[in-house]
């Protein structure tokens, strides 16, 4: 019997947004758990028809909270994460390890079918990012305490909705010059984040159990060439500027007393390392899902926000004019 009811954790971005779509367009019901239900609560009430969603606001340190809506889960997501510490308790530990853990372990007292585990492509080869080791720590107590677990490491995941790409894009139209962090080589499998919720929903369907797949795009790219794509794309010539490690971690430094930094020192060890495939685990292809959707092209759909004109840009002014020319001869 295929289980209905899915309890997910981390809905609102841009991963969560577009599974909660899938599963309950596929009759899925789902409870989105968020922290400020009148923030993110009518995104998450659109994502569905009437009756599919139940929306609830609770503390993902509060069990007692958390606990209750194991009793009627089948299934639970954990999407939550976060790219840099802040105060609070938003410690890597606290997010990576200690919560996944916690639901690893209510999952199993509950007996829930299972439990698929949002987790990072390349953290094994970054012993040195504290960011990398707490998500392997993190996957080691899920495994740990509930075996069945599935465990995803996607690489970059990039949409019109994504805060890589759109960043960039923004940065590239207002820098003069961009710097290049280790020349710009590392390598990376960029995924949409529909070829990945496609993933998701698949492992769902097909129950597919004690498994780490690692989730790659159809096309291995490296930082410099992300960069010229992205510059060809919003048509802007910048200069990439490769900046000496020195340099590059004072910048980091600089740059972690922003509220929302461009690049910490922790972000600057995992660029050492490049984020494809290890060849150690199953890709979403070897499963059965390839990765279906090419970057330039996904990027090209969303990217003349970013071009001078905006949507008046002289691509589209030029589709324009050409349908005007057409109904001037007739």
């Amino acid at each position: 019997m295929k289980a209905k009811n899915v309890l997910i954790f981390g809905c609102s971005g841009q991963i969560g947004r577009s599974i909660v779509r899938k599963l309950t367009k596929d009759n899925y019901t789902v409870t989105a758990v968020t922290r400020n239900i009148h923030q993110k609560g009518i995104i998450l009430k659109t994502l569905g028809n009437a009756g599919f969603i139940n929306i609830v606001e609770a503390n993902i340190f509060d069990e007692k909270k958390i606990r209750e809506l194991f009793s009627k889960a089948d299934i639970c997501i954990n999407l939550v994460g976060i790219l840099y510490e802040k105060k609070k308790g938003n410690t890597f530990k606290n997010i990576h390890s200690v919560f996944p853990s916690l639901l690893a372990k209510l999952s199993k007292q509950y007996n829930l079918k299972h439990y698929i585990h949002l987790s990072a492509l390349g953290i094994n080869e970054a012993i040195d990012s504290s960011y990398a080791k707490s998500k392997l720590e993190g996957e080691n107590e899920i495994l740990k305490n509930f075996p069945l677990a599935t465990i995803l490491r996607p690489s970059i995941v990039y949409s019109v909705e994504d805060k890589f790409s759109t960043s960039f894009m923004t940065l590239l139209n207002r820098l003069p010059f961009f710097p290049l962090y280790y020349n710009g080589s590392t390598r990376f499998a960029p995924i949409h984040c529909s070829d990945l919720t496609d993933t998701i929903h698949y492992v769902i369907t097909k129950n597919i159990y004690s498994k780490i797949i690692e989730c790659v795009g159809p096309e291995i790219i490296t930082f410099r060439e992300i960069l010229e794509k992205l510059l060809q794309l919003i048509e802007k010539k910048r200069i990439l500027l490769p900046l000496p490690l020195p340099i590059a971690n004072l910048s980091a430094r600089f740059f972690e007393i922003l509220p929302s930094p461009l690049i910490t020192r922790d972000q600057l060890r995992l660029l050492k390392y490049d984020n494809i495939p290890s060849g150690k685990y199953k890709t979403n292809s070897e499963i059965g899902i390839p990765g279906k959707r090419y970057f330039d092209d996904e990027v090209k759909k969303y990217c003349y926000m970013w071009k001078e004109g905006g949507q008046f840009s002289s691509e589209k002014y030029n589709h324009v004019k050409n349908l005007e020319n057409e109904l001037d001869q007739n």
